[in-house]
């Protein structure tokens, strides 16, 4: 079961940092000394985890892009 979204306020300090509120640290496992990713999209801001494995982070990621038996019969023409 996927955790609901939370929506939290922070402010930005004069050293420019922010606190990850402790509901959100807990929900992503998250400890001092953790790496983050911060992914800029536009004005939009997205905080992740940083992945210990970045091949865990991408399995899965193409799934529905191409058509069902595609990469097969591309697999399959290489030899």
């Amino acid at each position: 079961m996927q955790t609901p979204a939370q929506t939290k306020e922070v402010t930005l300090s004069s050293k420019h940092q922010i606190v990850i509120p402790r509901e959100s640290r807990k929900v992503l496992g998250l400890r001092p000394g953790d790496k983050l990713l911060v992914v800029t999209l536009g004005t939009q801001v997205i905080v992740l985890r940083k992945p210990r494995r970045h091949a865990d982070a991408l399995k899965g990621l193409a799934r529905g892009v191409y058509p069902r038996g595609y990469l097969r019969a591309e697999r399959a023409a290489w030899g």
